[in-house]
């Protein structure tokens, strides 16, 4: 039977009424109530919005008494802050995954294969090789130049050397010294390049087992 339904929304309807009778709130005839737990843990309700409801959670009541709406209370300042903290969490980590994806993509269209990975690994190695090996020719004729003006400051071991002569020596040492910064560079490019084409291979892998190739 619906009996036992109809009393409890009449004996709601009236708890309501009542409560809100006692605050003195004047009947809209709107049907809707608006409930929620004020400052001392008390229920309060009434067919406006109870002062006492104001900047806290609530509910409102259909003509049933059945809830249908309920408003969070406003945030804190802490609370807001938070929330805008976590934002921009969302927004980075979405940035961060539209990138891998942007990553993930490229390395697709660049590399068909493991063997494609491993030939530009050794091109890039070969162009280092072949920079160094330049950087170590060009020394070993700046020492033959150096080697001339070595020769021509024995002459004036004891004596002032000509301008020329320093001129050379100084020069020549810079010369040299340049081209081995060089080839300390390009060494050091060496564990860049394995380290890059290490990460693409490792990368290119994981991306084709997620797609089930083999």
């Amino acid at each position: 039977m619906a009996w036992p339904r109809v009393v409890r929304c009449l004996c709601l309807c009236a708890a309501v009424a009542l409560a809100t009778a006692a605050q003195g709130a004047p009947a809209t005839g709107s049907g809707k109530f608006f409930c929620c737990t004020d400052a001392s843990g008390k229920q309060v309700c009434g067919d406006t919005l109870p002062r006492e409801c104001y900047g806290r959670a609530y509910r409102e009541l259909g003509q049933s008494g059945q809830t249908v709406r309920e408003v969070d209370a406003p945030l804190t300042a802490e609370q807001r802050a938070q929330r805008v903290a976590e934002e921009e969490q969302r927004k980075e980590e979405e940035a961060r995954q539209k990138e891998q994806q942007r990553q993930d993509q490229a390395l697709l269209n660049t590399y068909a294969n493991v063997g494609d990975i491993e030939a530009m690994r050794k091109r890039a190695l070969d162009d280092v090789d072949k920079s160094i090996k330049a950087a170590e020719a060009r020394i070993a004729e700046i020492r033959v130049q150096r080697k001339k003006f070595e020769n021509e400051a024995e002459f004036y071991r004891k004596k002032t050397l000509p301008p020329e002569v320093k001129k050379g020596l100084l020069d020549t040492e810079y010369a040299i010294r340049a081209q081995q910064s060089i080839i300390e560079a390009k060494r050091k490019e060496i564990g860049a390049i394995q380290a890059k084409y290490d990460e693409d291979r490792a990368r290119f892998l994981d991306l084709q087992r997620r797609r089930g190739v083999r």
